[in-house]
């Protein structure tokens, strides 16, 4: 704990090292973005036997030869039939608070009415980045994605990076690192974290190469309903866009 702690305190004094710390202690934007670049970066040392037998340069030739797109986006949205749930997946925002993905729609009570009264929105993207290299592939589709959809309250953006490393993930540095994190003014964009091991919620999505983005666009019921990799190309966003505008339709 004593060595958590002083991580955390060595962890806010690096932030604003070398770039100078604005007035009431404010780490300045940049000084934010690059360090937070470096570990997210960090989180790479700690690996499953899967990955450590797969080789980390295997990933990194394999993004060389296809630019992060390690499948084929969904051409038109899935059905429901073949759809399968996002596996359940707990995150924490800059701002303190946490939740739970998917965000699904309340079983109906038996007397008619809502479970709760929360607003679950019809259509969700949400974009994984497991290393600091696949966030600006994630930003290319959530940036087009509310630049289309943003007069819409149906739609919210979740963009979450993983956090694999025990130290970063340990409570008191990780309430430093995300007092320094990056923070979203848009209420329909959160901009999400989460810690400790993923192996089981990565393998549940059959996700093997960390380097690349992964971007899902969830339903109501928690089904995943289109899927795409890497950067966003105009024709997967017109796909993507299509099947989104099917969801909010209601169709």
């Amino acid at each position: 704990m004593l060595r958590a702690r002083g991580a955390a305190r060595a962890l806010l004094r690096l932030a604003g090292a070398g770039s100078g710390v604005q007035s009431g202690g404010v780490v300045p934007p940049l000084a934010r973005a690059a360090f937070a670049r470096g570990f997210l970066d960090f989180g790479k040392v700690a690996c499953s036997k899967d990955e450590m037998s797969r080789g980390y340069f295997a990933d990194i030739s394999e993004i060389r030869k296809n630019a992060g797109k390690i499948a084929t986006a969904s051409k038109v949205i899935i059905p429901e039939v073949e759809a399968v749930k996002f596996p359940d997946l707990a995150v924490e925002s800059s701002h303190g608070g946490a939740l739970h993905l998917p965000l699904v729609a309340p079983a109906p009570q038996e007397d008619g009415g809502k479970a709760g009264d929360d607003v679950i929105p019809d259509a969700s993207l949400v974009c994984l980045s497991f290393r600091a290299s696949s966030q600006k592939m994630a930003e290319s589709w959530s940036s087009r994605f509310l630049d289309a959809f943003g007069a819409d309250k149906n739609i919210h953006v979740y963009e979450v990076s993983f956090i694999d490393s025990w130290l970063l993930s340990s409570s008191p540095v990780r309430r430093a690192f995300l007092k320094l994190m990056r923070k979203s003014d848009n209420p329909q964009r959160h901009v999400v974290y989460a810690f400790g091991d993923n192996y089981d919620f990565r393998k549940k999505l059959q996700i093997i190469n960390l380097l690349t983005g992964y971007i899902y666009l969830v339903d109501c019921e928690g089904r995943i309903r289109w899927q795409g990799f890497g950067s966003a190309t105009e024709e997967e966003l017109s796909s993507l866009m299509a099947s989104t505008s099917i969801l909010l339709d209601g169709k």
